[in-house]
């Protein structure tokens, strides 16, 4: 236990100075972070920590989603709430259906190990997303978009892939069927979101003591993860739920007026953290898993995904042209630029059974997949915006978190 803490302490240090240099070289605070620790990885004494889906998922994600939720402008969140949820359920099905039909005529991937990986890779990652355009001071409606797409999608993606390993395991579900399984997982996760979050904020009204109210939403973000985990349903979008619920403001609120920005504080820290912790281990084990790959298998897979993603955006934005839902021709650009891959393809990919066909296949090319979004599209994603001449504010800092002006 000692020595895994000194790796951590030892991690997250070499983090500090990544976070002051990356400020000083205008770079995203995530690309530094991978490139680190794809430099670490060749020293002989670098602190070695297991990249496990146990990791990813139960100890990094569920702050992450949850803080970001928790800063989610409501207002501008309900008002494009269905061209939201057409992005993160239809566009994620074209997506996974590019990726998965691709590498089947392309690679000769067997359809299952394709269908895997179509879905596991076409969710753009939230952590990722977030993290960028936080460091390129990214506000408005743009960012909501991406933000909330790149957050609900993940619940879509979870589903999909339950999904597909039920078929793995001898299931033979129908569409209807499929349909079903998906609602029921939605609504389900959904549902322990609520569960854990609203009792809570009905025990954060007897206290005005900030520590309790922090606690109280450390609580929410891990209980509702790991309620919705239990019960195979999505804890990812538990964990929204509980998010969206603690971001309410009002007397009803988890967190009081006078305590926002001492919870504010902490889960900004807390995301700092998981950040560096993830971002570095992508690239410390990108190093090892990235020459066990093809090379024809990445490439055709990068290109996939690339392709997936256009078929995301540009067909639904022209779905919805002439609504109030318009996506101009700029903003589309920076979407489908914009939607990176990262921890969350990862965990899916990690998490696949030992004796899963073309498993260490699936995870070398996710890992090369990952990496090309975080060290190509991530530090281009500036100049994309400035060709644009699409507004942002100043970063205040790489991998700092922005003041919040609350939903």
């Amino acid at each position: 236990m000692a020595t895994l803490i000194e790796q951590f302490a030892v991690l997250l240090l070499v983090a500090s100075l990544v976070a002051i240099i990356a400020r000083r070289l205008r770079l995203p605070y995530a690309t530094g972070l991978v490139l680190t620790g794809v430099a670490l990885a060749a020293l002989p004494a670098a602190p070695h920590v297991a990249m496990t889906r146990e990791l990813i998922f139960t100890a990094l994600l569920p702050p992450l989603i949850f803080e970001a939720a928790l800063f989610l402008p409501w207002r501008l969140l309900r008002r494009e709430g269905l061209l939201v949820f057409v992005l993160a359920t239809v566009g994620l099905l074209l997506a996974a259906a590019v990726v998965t039909f691709g590498l089947t005529a392309l690679a000769g991937w067997t359809l299952l190990a394709a269908a895997v990986f179509g879905v596991l890779i076409s969710a753009t990652d939230p952590v990722s997303v977030i993290a960028v355009f936080r460091d390129l001071g990214i506000k408005g409606r743009l960012r909501v978009l991406v933000e909330a797409e790149s957050l609900l999608n993940d619940g879509t993606a979870a589903a999909l892939f339950a999904l597909v390993l039920a078929a793995y395991q001898g299931d033979h579900p129908t569409v209807l069927g499929s349909l079903s399984a998906l609602g029921l997982i939605t609504v389900g996760s959904v549902f322990c979101g609520v569960l854990v979050a609203v009792p809570l904020t009905l025990l954060s009204a007897s206290s005005t003591d900030h520590f309790v109210e922090v606690t109280l939403t450390i609580v929410a973000a891990y209980g509702s993860f790991l309620l919705a985990e239990h019960l195979h349903a999505s804890g990812i979008l538990a964990t929204l739920t509980a998010g969206l619920i603690a971001a309410r403001r009002g007397d009803s609120a988890l967190v009081s007026a006078k305590g926002r920005e001492a919870v504010e504080t902490v889960w900004g820290v807390i995301a700092f953290f998981a950040n560096s912790l993830v971002f570095m281990l992508i690239g410390m084990h990108e190093a090892d898993q990235i020459y066990s790959s093809i090379g024809a298998d990445i490439a055709i897979a990068i290109a996939l995904v690339m392709l997936g993603r256009a078929a995301t955006i540009y067909p639904l934005a022209a779905v919805f042209r002439a609504s109030r839902w318009r996506i101009p021709g700029a903003q589309q650009h920076i979407l489908f630029w914009g939607g990176l891959r990262g921890a969350l393809a990862l965990g899916l990919a990690l998490g696949l059974p030992d004796d899963f066909p073309q498993r260490e296949r699936i995870v070398s090319v996710a890992f090369a997949v990952v990496t090309f979004s975080l060290i190509v599209q991530g530090p281009t994603i500036a100049p994309l915006l400035a060709k644009l001449e699409l507004p942002r504010t100043p970063a205040a800092g790489a991998g700092a978190q922005p003041k919040k002006t609350g939903p």
